[in-house]
Parts: C-alpha cells; sequence; structure tokens
C-alpha cells in the first residue's frame, strides 16, 4: 500500500455527522494567529513548568524491543543549558499525565499520573572566624562534582511517583508502578546537565534513573524521566516571522533554531500486549493540570514555599499531534483547546475544515495557491480521525493514533517524512522523534493529498528549511540525546 493509497478519503458526511453530537452549534471560526511553538498559549507562556511541547508514540525500535510501544512526553520548553542556578525541576504542585485511548472511544482508558517532589538536602558552609563560624546555606544545587555512584553534593534531589489509572482519569482504578528491582514506589530524576565541571559523564550519570518497571494490568516495561536535548527541529524565529524563509527551498536550507536548547522528558516503554483490548489501533496524549486556587505567600520561608495551592486539578495543557494548538487553533480558542479532552473535540471542527494557514501562505507568497476545496476531509483524516486503512480506530478526537500491528522500521531506514514518504511506521501513524513533522504538515495542510485541481500548489516540496531525521537520535530507550551541557569547559 503505498502513502497515498493509505491516505484516502472517506465521506466527510459522516465524518461530521459523528463529530457534531445532535444539535450541537457548529463552531464559529476564529481569526488567525501564529504564536511560538512550545508556547502555544497565553496561559501556559505563564506557567512552562506545564508546557508540554512534544508528545510521541511508537513501536520501539531497539533492536529485540519490537514488541514495545515507547510513549515520550516532553515538557518545559526552550531550556537554555546554562539556566541556572535553579536549572529545570519539574513543578511539584502539577500532575503530568499520559493517557491511552484502548477501544477508540476518545475517553482515556489508561492514564500514567506523574508526581514530582524536590528534596533541599540542606548543605551549607561554616563560614566566619574560627569559635564564632556561622552556619550558612549555599546559594547552588550543588556543592561539588556529581558522578555516577557519588552524588553526595547534590544540593536539591528530585523524586517522582507514578500511578496507572484504569478508567476515567479522576475516578478509575489507580495502583502504583513500581520498581522491578525493589518494588519500591519512588524513583529518582537525574539532576539537569549543569556543566562538564560539575559532571563530568553526564550520560553515565543518567543512565543509573533508566529502571525497570511493573506496571499493574499492563506487565513489565522501562521507564525514564529526565533532560534531554531536545528532539524537535524547526526553523523557529522565522516561521513565525510571517514564515521569514522560502518554504520551496531546499529541505536542509535554514537553520534549527531549537539546536541549543534542552527539554525534560517523561518515557515509558510498554509491552503491546498489556495494552491492546480491542483491536491493534491505540491512541494517545499528553496533558498536564494544576490546582484550581493558589494563594501567593507574602513572607516565604523555607524552600519552594511562595504559594500555598489546593483545589480540584484543573487541566491546562495538552498535546497530541504536534502543531495543532500553534497552527491550526485560532487565538481566542486556545488556552480553550489545552484545557479540553478528545471527546470534546468537534467545537473545534471548523478549525480543521476551513484552515487559516494554506490562506496565510497565499497571502505571503503569491506564487502559491491554497487548496480550493471544503470542507477538508483530509485534514479531518489527519488530525480528528485517524487515517482509513491505517489506524483510524473509531473515535472522533485530536491524538496521536498508533497501528501496533505494523512492524517499527529500524534506524537508518526510517523516512523523514513518515507515510508520505511509504513508510507506514511513521507520522500520522503514531509519531517517532526522526518523523519532520513541519514538513510534513505544511505539505498536508497545502493539499499533498488531493487532487491537483482542489490544491495546484499541493504536490510542492513545501519545508521549513530545518532538516530532521532519524540519524538526529539515538537507536535504544530512551531515544533521545544526551541534553547539551551548560558548560562545556
Amino acid at each position: 500500500m503505498n502513502a497515498r493509497n493509505a491516505l484516502q478519503l472517506t465521506s466527510l458526511a459522516a465524518l461530521i455527522a459523528a463529530a457534531y453530537p445532535k444539535g450541537a452549534p457548529a463552531p464559529v471560526p476564529a481569526a488567525p494567529a501564529l504564536p511560538s511553538s512550545h508556547r502555544e498559549a497565553p496561559f501556559v507562556t505563564e506557567h512552562p513548568k506545564v508546557d508540554a511541547t512534544d508528545f510521541y508514540l511508537f513501536r520501539s525500535y531497539e533492536p529485540g524491543r519490537e514488541g514495545y510501544v515507547t510513549l515520550i512526553a516532553n515538557y518545559l520548553p526552550l531550556q537554555a543549558p546554562y539556566g541556572g542556578p535553579n536549572y529545570f525541576y519539574m513543578d511539584p504542585e502539577a500532575l503530568y499525565e499520559l493517557h491511552l485511548d484502548r477501544d477508540g472511544d476518545a475517553l482515556e482508558d489508561l492514564t500514567f499520573q506523574f508526581r514530582f517532589t524536590n528534596a533541599f538536602q540542606q548543605q551549607a558552609l561554616q563560614i566566619g572566624p574560627k569559635g564564632s563560624e556561622k552556619t550558612v546555606p549555599i546559594p547552588l544545587i550543588q556543592s561539588g562534582a556529581l558522578a555516577a555512584g557519588n552524588e553526595a553534593a547534590l544540593n536539591l534531589q528530585e523524586s517522582y511517583t507514578v500511578t496507572v489509572v484504569a478508567g476515567d482519569r479522576r475516578t478509575g482504578t489507580a495502583q502504583a508502578v513500581t520498581n522491578a528491582e525493589d518494588s519500591s514506589t519512588t524513583f529518582r530524576k537525574p539532576v539537569d546537565n549543569i556543566g562538564n565541571k560539575s559532571i563530568a559523564d553526564y550520560e553515565a550519570l543518567a543512565a543509573q534513573y533508566v529502571y525497570d518497571i511493573n506496571v499493574p494490568g499492563v506487565g513489565a516495561g522501562r521507564m525514564f524521566v529526565g533532560q534531554r536535548k531536545d528532539p524537535f527541529v524547526v526553523n523557529l524565529g522565522e516561521v513565525f516571522d510571517l514564515v521569514n524563509t522560502n518554504p520551496l527551498g531546499p529541505e536542509d536550507g535554514e537553520a534549527d533554531e531549537l539546536a541549543d536548547a534542552n527539554v525534560t522528558a517523561l518515557v515509558l516503554e510498554l509491552p503491546i500486549a498489556g495494552l491492546l483490548t480491542d483491536g491493534a489501533v491505540i491512541g494517545g496524549w499528553t496533558s498536564a493540570s494544576l490546582r484550581q486556587a493558589r494563594v501567593l505567600n507574602p513572607t516565604p520561608s523555607g524552600h519552594d514555599s511562595a504559594a500555598v495551592e489546593g483545589g480540584a486539578w484543573t487541566q491546562v495543557s495538552r498535546l497530541s499531534s504536534p502543531l495543532v494548538n500553534e497552527l491550526v487553533i485560532g487565538l481566542p480558542d486556545k488556552d480553550r483547546f489545552n484545557a479540553s479532552e478528545p471527546k470534546d473535540d468537534a467545537q473545534f471542527l471548523t478549525y480543521v475544515t476551513n484552515p487559516t494557514l494554506p490562506a496565510l501562505l497565499e497571502i505571503l507568497f503569491p506564487s502559491v495557491t491554497a487548496p480550493t476545496l471544503f470542507p477538508r476531509a483530509d485534514l479531518v483524516q489527519a488530525f480528528l480521525t485517524g487515517v482509513t486503512g491505517l489506524n483510524q480506530n473509531g473515535a472522533v478526537g485530536e491524538m496521536l493514533r498508533l497501528n501496533t500491528s505494523l512492524a517499527p522500521t529500524a534506524k537508518g531506514a526510517q523516512s523523514r517524512l513518515g507515510v508520505l514518504g511509504g513508510d507506514l511506521a511513521g507520522f500520522p501513524n503514531g509519531r517517532r522523534p526522526g518523523d519532520d513533522v513541519v514538513d510534513i504538515e505544511l505539505r498536508v495542510a497545502m493539499g499533498v493529498l488531493l487532487s491537483e485541481v482542489d490544491a495546484p500548489s499541493g504536490q510542492l516540496a513545501f519545508t521549513d528549511g530545518a532538516f530532521l531525521d532519524d540519524s538526529f537520535l539515538d537507536e535504544s530507550f530512551p531515544y533521545l540525546k544526551t541534553p547539551l551541557p551548560g558548560s562545556e569547559n
């Protein structure tokens, strides 16, 4: 089956009927806008620790691990490696979640909930004349060099717990994920890559925090949480400066402006056999929630005590397919999209059937013609239903969908264009870190799946010019590269 056959369109009338419940009003399209990537909605720009940057869902392609699925949720965008002295620890007041839909109803059937704790180690120095010294806490998160097996000098230690919830994320059956080695329920996160003087061999240190785990109701897997090199590749500044580049230029003609950035990754590897309940296709997304109430402390005392939070969990961040909130959802609805769930995505249908991005490109580049076919059934498949014959699962809602019956493609043989490049193991059949989703989505938005009559520019090789393929990643778990050090000397 070639890419175009795999992406044949189904009845738009049936899709819209499924997406709009009886009597539900159609959404009103909003004015277009292009906010910055990794900072896709107004509210999360104020709370970067809960800003999801990328979500990946793919058959593990590490040799010998083909019977597993890997989920990666990246948070806390645009981390400058030199961002001390506090660096980028996770929010202990937040709830980070990875969701899986196993039966095609756009509702979570399994949720993996991550909660973080920061332990201040009270490291101090004796300062002053002998006999009258004062004990003074140090201002840094490390008092000396750190190495694998020797982290006594670490002044702030992060740990986390993971709970798997079967059913509704708030009312389902919750059980703790445990360490396969000792059955403990608390895991450690490595400190960020401060620099080469503080941590001479960061990868050796981080490797201690790859855990073999037991997941109730799923089986044995692996887990890692920690800082990684940001795997997303995009010509960021130029793209959002009214596409201040040539969208028909060479695929490697521009810089990756995230080449100097790190992220924090939540990585799970789970057995396929433990995930399937109704067919081979699973859906996935990530979200983060904060408490409804926050009271600022006018006189904070102690580490991380500037606010007190309480009340019900409120979702403030959501991500599955890349660039949806950045380039599809209009500016007035970006916070609403982040607060919503896939089951409620009918409210955003007009943004998909009548997209603004192609029209903006036509305005900016008069030699480019936007597709003329409306409503855009091809985009409904790409974003809301999955692709007929590839990864449809019956659900209508924005999520990544992975057909687990399709074998993974080995590193070195993967097409950077995924299904468009004839590689059915790639995006939009899930997403691998080496899939160049910017180029893929630009081409789909401009009509590569439509006829030349409906999309006169649809067969052009649109690109942001920032090249990505699987050579940018590791072959083995957790797949993402070692984070850049804050200091190399």
